[in-house]
């Protein structure tokens, strides 16, 4: 992972922490989203107990806290 995507991780883990959404809309933060296929960006987010979604054409990608993996914790 290259030093560009691990900020932002960290920057999404710090956010989902105290939300249960954040959308990426800067392009800075877009640039490494976008260097991924789909298939690495989904388990990108799945390593870490996100979902992640795409939207308006690939110009916001949104990450939630994946629900349904703290249930199966339980």
């Amino acid at each position: 992972m290259n030093a560009d995507l691990e900020g932002l991780a960290g920057k999404l883990e710090r956010a989902l922490a105290t939300r249960p959404e954040y959308y990426v809309t800067l392009r800075a933060e877009l640039r490494p989203l976008h260097a991924l296929s789909d298939e690495e960006l989904r388990d990108f987010a799945n390593a870490r107990g996100w979902r992640v979604v795409k939207r308006i054409g690939g110009r916001q990608i949104e990450f939630y806290n994946d629900a349904g993996l703290l249930l199966r914790d339980l």
